[in-house]
């Protein structure tokens, strides 16, 4: 790996010099500054943490990646893992990844330059090499929200497939047969498992979703209301509908009240996280909890933890999480409707 001596050779500058670029110090012209940057990126140049502890004198930082920073589901994640840096006297540093390999590169990167020993991140687009190599590197490195086996108790995880055959069961109880799905867009291990739940489920009973019946969209409001709007038009036929969240579950009961159908006396529709937005549908949204501030909490603390070397990095302690039906409103029994 590339050294501060080899960057300043290579430059033709002193340490001293490619020091201040490191440190966003002074007295460094921009054509110098510029030029320094983009040799210690074509060389692979990671600035040592510990080194950079010593100039900067600052106090030690948690770094998190997030998907979306505007999301409420991210929102909810994130006040998790503050409330832990808070009670610390910790500082966050907060980036986005966007569900895209390049992005949550940049952003685990960024924050590595920054002195993050400490880490949380919400990688959905990264290989499981490249987050397993992360691992290695970052001491406090805790993946939320994706499993990995390889490094398994790095961490903290929802089982959605079980999410999805709560739902199911749900459903079933109730008399629901005729089951329509309106998923996330992005193939990405969360709706691909949760549908995949839902309809194992269902064929245990001996029921098989038509595919006429599936919708995928952009996971918000707008694409629940489109996945929905596509369905009328289909002329599918469904008595109660899956969201792959709270957002796309709130679109389509939109979508549903503006075509003059009643939730629940005509189609019934359940939703995924327990976001606020649930509380305030109207009917009040029935969805399962995705408990993922406790996660945050969890995966935060994990993260201080190893970084600090209070916990080993051997432990053979998983962090799985299961989420639970919340009954409210806009889910009734088949026929009843």
């Amino acid at each position: 790996m590339a050294t501060i001596k080899d960057i300043a050779n290579a430059a033709g500058v002193s340490l001293a010099t490619v020091s201040r670029v490191i440190n966003n110090g002074p007295k460094v012209g921009d054509a110098t500054r510029a030029r320094i940057k983009e040799i210690m990126k074509e060389m692979g140049y990671r600035p040592n943490a510990n080194a950079r502890a010593l100039v900067t004198q600052r106090n030690p930082s948690l770094g998190v990646v997030l998907a979306e920073l505007s999301d409420p589901f991210f929102a909810t994640l994130a006040h998790g893992i503050e409330s832990v840096a808070r009670k610390k006297d910790i500082q966050v540093l907060l980036s986005s990844g966007s569900i895209q390999s390049k992005t949550e590169m940049k952003a685990i990167d960024t924050l590595m330059e920054h002195r993050c020993e400490a880490m949380v991140v919400h990688s959905k687009a990264l290989s499981d090499d490249a987050l397993i190599e992360y691992a290695k590197e970052i001491p406090g490195f805790i993946l939320i929200n994706r499993y990995i086996e390889q490094i398994a108790n790095r961490c903290v995880w929802l089982d959605n497939y079980a999410g999805g055959c709560t739902i199911a069961k749900h459903l079933l109880a109730l008399g629901h047969k005729k089951i329509a799905i309106i998923s996330s867009q992005y193939q990405i291990d969360d709706p691909v498992l949760r549908t995949k739940g839902v309809e194992d489920e269902l064929a245990a009973a001996g029921i098989t979703i038509d595919r006429n019946a599936i919708e995928l969209a952009t996971p918000d409001q707008e694409g629940g209301e489109q996945a929905m709007q596509n369905l009328l038009t289909k002329g599918a036929e469904f008595t109660a509908v899956v969201a792959y969240n709270d957002a796309m579950a709130a679109g389509a009961m939109s979508m549903l009240l503006d075509h003059g159908i009643s939730v629940p006396n005509q189609v019934s529709v359940i939703g995924f996280d327990d976001v606020i937005l649930a509380r305030y549908c109207r009917p009040k949204l029935t969805t399962l909890k995705y408990p993922i501030e406790m996660m945050g909490i969890k995966a935060a603390e994990l993260a201080l933890s190893l970084a600090s070397n209070k916990q080993t990095d051997q432990t053979d302690e998983t962090y799985k999480y299961t989420p639970t039906i919340v009954k409210r409103e806009s889910v009734a029994i088949a026929g009843h409707q």
